[in-house]
């Protein structure tokens, strides 16, 4: 839920989701409509389809267990380097190394505050060798929290990163327009491609190009001129 997504958004949606679904057994049985509406508002509903997937897989192939290896973990669906490693630290207290936005503006702020285009290998060192081995849950959260600090500086650190980029508006982009047409066919169930386009007031060429990309990934069927979420298994 924090990935790209504020805490202050994520605060309000975290602890209803559990109750919804509290293990990983009830996400797998949950249909991908009842995920999606309990995930509206955090944006970014990718996320929220990969997790599902994510508990099928635990629940039917690793006993609804989720593994504590870096390699299981990583060929999970919606797991990459950071997320392992962020599982690995805060759910299991292993010390592995880990990097996100607020551990890198940290590392940038302390060690290279006259350079510019610094690369996460050249943190990675730094991380590993001040790295709280007895206690690395506590440290994460310690560094994350100052990093989240930084970020108040008038000028960022990690706009000095060789990662750096900065997040386009959201206001009339494509990201709100497929949210939009999430909402919708949530809402009502079932939508003709017609009705959803009068709704939201945009052009049969945008509604197509954002239908065929969400039916791509998965969120969704069209079937005789009808819009529907798909069905899960």
């Amino acid at each position: 839920m924090l990935q790209q997504t504020g805490a202050d958004r994520v605060r309000s949606r975290y602890e209803p989701f559990l109750a919804r679904f509290p293990d990983f057994p009830a996400l797998a049985e949950a249909t991908p409509a009842e995920v999606l509406a309990a995930w509206q508002g955090l944006g970014y509903n990718r996320r929220a389809l990969a997790l599902k997937n994510l508990a099928e897989r635990v629940t039917d192939d690793l006993g609804g267990c989720l593994p504590d290896d870096e390699r299981q973990l990583r060929a999970l669906p919606g797991i990459g380097p950071y997320t392992a490693a962020a599982v690995l630290v805060f759910a299991f207290n292993q010390p592995v190394i880990m990097i996100e936005t607020n551990i890198r503006r940290v590392f940038i702020h302390c060690f290279f505050q006259d350079r510019t285009g610094i690369d996460d290998c050249e943190i990675r060192p730094l991380v590993r060798d001040t790295l709280d081995s007895g206690d690395p849950r506590g440290w994460y959260n310690a560094l994350m929290d100052y990093g989240a600090s930084l970020s108040t500086l008038a000028e960022n650190p990690n706009r000095r990163s060789r990662h750096y980029q900065r997040q386009g508006p959201f206001e009339g982009s494509a990201r709100q327009s497929r949210g939009r047409v999430l909402k919708e066919v949530l809402a009502a169930g079932k939508l003709t491609e017609t009705d959803l386009g009068g709704v939201l007031n945009i052009s049969p060429s945008e509604l197509d190009t954002i239908l065929s990309r969400l039916e791509q990934e998965g969120f969704i069927d069209r079937t005789d001129g009808l819009v529907r979420i798909r069905p899960g298994r």
